[in-house]
């Protein structure tokens, strides 16, 4: 595979932050002593045991364990102006990705061998950008405190039940907010936003075999007939009722919403300011394959 090192030189989360996300995480900011509270309670716990069980359950990426991995991670973190976090894959038969940091730790990344299989090294590194873009933003600590609070709705008694799921659901509000600014960090470690709307399209309806016989134009067309549906204030309640307790947006709307920006003068301003492209292709020999 050949790639353009392109680096987005001292890139700020909140030059592609989606107003959404920035709205629901100063609104969270505004609660007095919250990211102390839960960095402290729980930083080094937390990260004690996932620790142990990437190390116990897990292969670590580096430049000697599936280097073509660990080139994608350094590449996007690079264009993000990041470090790169510890990489690890897990056996596990559900497509997911996820990443831990707190307490300013090295932050982690864990990516599911389902999820490595069913993509290609492009959309590979548009999950992992994706996860670096929790990373960019500081979602970590709010991140854990969304899982204490749907744990909390299961342990209290009923009175505090009902705070904790009114807690619940606007954490779950912020959580889908977030995942669109990372979408957006996607975008900008890819720089193709067909790459982000196909791992979106193959999340959706995807699998090893399937996956190379879907059509992303289709899909597109698909997300924007969902759009049709809030044209009627029923189908704007169906939608809100559906998406209500969810943790990320619906796939055909992450789709939109990464069509938009991509298209917008903002991504191409952000592009221009902060690009810095280094000549030379980086060349990795083996270890690709069409999926």
């Amino acid at each position: 595979m050949e790639f353009t090192d392109s680096r987005l030189i001292g890139l700020k989360a909140d030059e592609f932050r989606h107003p959404l996300d920035l709205h629901a995480t100063q609104a969270l900011k505004q609660l007095p002593g919250l990211d102390l509270a839960v960095r402290s309670l729980l930083g080094s716990v937390g990260e004690q045991f996932f620790y142990l069980n990437n190390i116990a359950s897990s292969v670590q990426v580096g430049p000697k364990q599936l280097p073509h991995l660990h080139q994608l991670l350094v590449s996007a973190s690079q264009t993000l102006d990041l470090e790169p976090p510890q990489l690890y894959v897990q056996q596990n038969p559900t497509p997911n990705a996820y990443t831990f940091a707190m307490r300013g730790k090295q932050p982690f990344m864990v990516l599911h061998t389902s999820l490595i299989e069913m993509l290609t090294p492009e959309e590979i590194q548009a999950v992992m950008a994706h996860e670096l873009g929790h990373l960019k933003c500081e979602h970590g600590v709010y991140l854990t405190l969304a899982n204490l609070i749907v744990l909390a709705a299961n342990l209290l008694p009923m009175w505090g039940t009902l705070i904790a799921q009114s807690l619940q659901t606007q954490m779950l509000e912020w959580l889908r907010c977030a995942e669109f600014s990372c979408d957006r960090a996607a975008l900008l470690a890819t720089q193709n936003p067909k790459v982000v709307m196909s791992v979106l399209m193959k999340l959706a309806g995807g699998s090893p075999t399937l996956a190379p016989q879907l059509n992303l134009d289709a899909f597109v067309e698909q997300a924007q007939a969902y759009d049709t549906i809030s044209e009627t204030e029923l189908g704007e309640m169906l939608k809100s009722t559906q998406t209500a307790q969810l943790s990320h947006p619906v796939p055909v709307l992450r789709v939109r919403e990464i069509d938009r920006w991509a298209s917008s003068q903002e991504y191409q301003h952000l592009l221009q300011n902060r690009k810095k492209v280094y000549n030379g292709n980086v060349t990795t020999k083996g270890g690709w394959r069409n999926w």
